[in-house]
């Protein structure tokens, strides 16, 4: 407390200065030449919008911010055109189950007890997604909708098999790569939906070997069986076998008498079993890259439970009018605009697929050979999910491939299969049909099964078709009766002249076109996965 009365002079005094410093501090800031006109304060030149704007779709003009009339047309017609660029991009997986089951249906294989089978292998007739020529595919479409929880007999002996979803989500390995390890035996996969008493059983590449099975009743047996659930109604399956002594009928017999597909409803009286030889047939199976890519989807999204797909991506779709219980109908401003987009999406896809700038899918220091599975990881997650799905890497793998599996990513020696692209030679120069080229693999080639060379159409991405009439555009170490080098090396050619002497190592190709390769290690072992055995690049041949 203050007494003294020249202490409480002093203290009015005192009083009196700061309350005319603080005056005087407010009477400068309000005062201030900095101020933003129309404000009292200094507003931050980031969080405003100048009336004019210079940007790649051209000037954006805004009155105190709200935008003019014009201005929100190019905007509105923008935000759509980028949305159908992401629909086409993040969509292919769907698209591209439903071109296989549209091309299986165009052959007659509709219903799950329909196998379409190559008995004489895939040749350059059908328009399928870097099919194989080395083994003998037997595919079939389960529709979990129609047919609810679905058994499939798998016979032993079978090679690599999967069952994907209709986004080309993986669901279950069968065969060599699957939880019977190549022995066989029953799967039972069960609708998105399904409330009833049955779980999916461990089937993961770290349980093979030990019998993870279930006990149920399958008709009027008890079964063992392995389980697993889709998301989805529509789910693909697809089986490769190995060829015996080069040949594939081993194969071909094995699935015809081996492979059994039926609703678990109707096990006790299962409908028989029915196989299209697919050998020698044109098809098509390859999703649009025009306007009809979003018709496809629409169908896809009808099909499907709404779970099927998370809210963001059914938001991507519902965005440009693609929704579950409605039609599709743009109107011309829209349908010019998605037009536009899927050619941009197109050509964006393709831009990734044949020339990706990810430095990390290139497999070889100084050499032209990529991996279509970018990261190793069959759900395209970057560090288990810490950087998010690697989304050119998705794009990549399928506008060129089809099958999704943990088999094709783990680095487990002598089990599943590895691959390498390349669309370049040596200089990374584009492959051309009507030039010469060789490319060498060296001794001791690190495949336990077999290898296998194919050479693809860039415009279908499916085998190449060739002027002189070759079914099968590759080489295979196990079919083909190759002249190896001194050193156990081989040399392969391919262009549109054979090389004198070593036609058996030729591939043709066709002059006026580009192409590309694939080389496949079906039981890749340790020297592959190190690095230490290496293909060269294709040299051109002068």
């Amino acid at each position: 407390m203050i007494n003294s009365p020249k202490l409480l002079v002093k203290a009015a005094l005192l009083s009196s200065c700061i309350i005319s410093a603080l005056s005087g501090v407010a009477i400068a800031s309000s005062s201030d030449k900095d101020v933003t006109p129309g404000f009292n304060q200094k507003i931050p030149e980031e969080i405003m919008t100048p009336n004019r704007v210079e940007t790649r779709i051209g000037e954006l003009n805004f009155y105190d911010g709200i935008p003019t009339d014009e201005t929100l047309t190019k905007v509105y017609d923008n935000l759509d055109f980028v949305r159908g660029i992401d629909v086409f991009l993040n969509f292919i997986p769907a698209t591209s189950v439903e071109g296989i089951r549209l091309g299986f249906k165009s052959l007659g294989v509709e219903d799950s007890n329909e196998v379409l089978v190559f008995d004489n292998l895939m040749d350059s007739n059908p328009l399928f997604l870097t099919g194989n020529t080395d083994t003998v595919y037997a595919g079939a479409m389960l529709d979990l909708e129609k047919d609810g929880v679905t058994v499939v007999e798998i016979p032993a002996g079978a090679g690599p098999g999967t069952l994907n979803d209709a986004f080309f989500r993986f669901v279950v390995d069968m065969g060599a790569p699957g939880p019977d390890a190549k022995k066989g035996g029953m799967y039972v996969i069960l609708p998105p939906d399904y409330q009833g008493d049955l779980k999916p059983t461990k089937n993961g590449m770290a349980d093979r070997g030990s019998d993870t099975r279930a006990t149920i009743m399958v008709g009027d047996k008890e079964q063992k069986v392995w389980i697993a659930q889709s998301k989805s109604y529509n789910n693909w399956l697809i089986l490769r076998g190995f060829l015996k002594d080069g040949k594939p009928d081993h194969a071909s017999n094995m699935w015809r008498t081996g492979l059994k597909i039926y609703p678990l409803a109707d096990a006790k009286n299962p409908k028989k079993m029915e196989f299209t030889n697919g050998s020698g047939k044109y098809f098509n199976t390859v999703h649009a890259n025009d306007y009809k890519f979003y018709e496809e989807l629409w169908h896809v999204i009808q099909k499907e439970p709404v779970s099927f797909i998370d809210p963001e991506l059914r938001g991507q779709a519902a965005a440009i009018g693609i929704e579950k219980g409605k039609p599709f109908e743009p109107d011309a401003r829209m349908k010019a605009i998605l037009k536009d987009a899927v050619a941009v999406g197109n050509a964006t896809a393709r831009s990734i697929a044949f020339k990706t700038r990810d430095k990390s899918a290139y497999m070889f220091e100084g050499k032209q050979w990529f991996t279509g599975f970018i990261g190793r990881d069959y759900r395209w997650l970057k560090d288990g999910g810490n950087g998010g799905r690697n989304m050119d890497a998705r794009t990549l793998f399928f506008y060129l491939a089809t099958v999704n599996t943990p088999a094709m990513a783990l680095q487990v020696p002598g089990v599943g299969s590895n691959y390498a692209m390349t669309t370049g030679d040596s200089k990374g120069e584009i492959l051309y049909g009507e030039k010469n080229y060789k490319v060498t693999l060296p001794a001791d080639a690190p495949a336990k099964d077999f290898w296998s060379m194919v050479a693809y159409d860039p415009q279908t991405r499916s085998e190449l078709q060739v002027p002189g009439g070759s079914k099968y555009p590759s080489k295979n170490n196990k079919r083909d009766e190759l002249i190896y080098n001194d050193d156990g090396s081989v040399t392969l050619y391919f262009g549109p002249d054979a090389p004198k002497g070593l036609e058996a190592n030729w591939t043709e190709t066709t002059p006026g076109k580009a192409w590309f390769a694939m080389l496949r290690l079906y039981g890749p072992l340790q020297p592959w996965f190190d690095k230490v055995w290496q293909p060269s690049d294709f040299e051109l041949v002068k």
